[in-house]
């Protein structure tokens, strides 16, 4: 079964987001956060902890994240728009988390990071929109930046065998509106499984209507 692949730029993904940064919480963020608060959960992430978050949107997971490293700690980020970037820290800002928070706007496909600088990496919703041939040089630049034992949390819409009738419509729309659909459901676990990381735990959940995948797994 294939998964479908990314048409449009990286220049017109970066338009979008910096087009909705002002309104992404109220599309999509009450519904996004029960999910990466699984993953959180999931990551056992512990106080004086180094972290990097992959596509961090308008921060609000980051601040979650912060709030547990404790001042010792550190939480890095990295996004593509600009304007996602600026909505975060002013998030960052205001909850008093400049001291531990350290923002990057880029491509994550070459992660500016040191290898074996952080304890846990996460990624909500950021996995699948990447193209097809990106995911394992994303996910092996993971790899890298990690250190031994460190931990990958992704959250992922998930590509089923038995794909609903609701699912086969999204992949419809990401097809022929590329540019507005822009997730598509993948095989989040074998993808993290075939880079090289060892599984920890799975979690199956919904996202309006659509099947979402929660793979945590540790570096060895």
């Amino acid at each position: 079964m294939e998964i479908s692949r990314v048409t449009r730029t990286r220049e017109e993904a970066k338009a979008f987001y910096n087009q909705i940064s002002r309104w992404y919480d109220l599309l999509a963020g009450t519904s996004e956060k029960k999910c990466w608060e699984v993953c959180v959960q999931k990551l056992r992430v512990q106080e004086g902890e180094q972290l990097l978050e992959i596509g961090f949107g308008t921060g609000s997971c980051l601040l979650n994240l912060a709030e547990l490293v404790g001042h010792p700690g550190k939480v890095y980020g990295i996004d593509i728009s600009e304007a996602m970037c600026e909505v975060a820290q002013e998030k960052v800002k205001i909850a008093g988390f400049k001291d531990r928070v350290g923002l990057r706007c880029g491509d994550a496909i070459h992660l500016p990071f040191d290898d074996n600088v952080v304890d846990a990496v996460i990624m909500n919703f950021t996995l699948e929109l990447f193209d097809t041939p990106e995911i394992p040089i994303l996910l092996s630049e993971c790899h890298r930046v990690l250190r031994n034992n460190g931990r990958i949390g992704v959250v992922s819409l998930s590509k089923k065998q038995d794909a609903k009738v609701m699912i086969r419509i999204y992949e419809w729309a990401h097809r022929w509106f590329p540019r507005l659909v822009d997730c598509r459901p993948i095989f989040v676990e074998e993808a993290v499984f075939a880079a090289g990381f060892q599984p920890v735990d799975v979690a199956d959940l919904s996202l309006w209507g659509l099947p979402v995948k929660v793979v945590v797994a540790t570096k060895k």
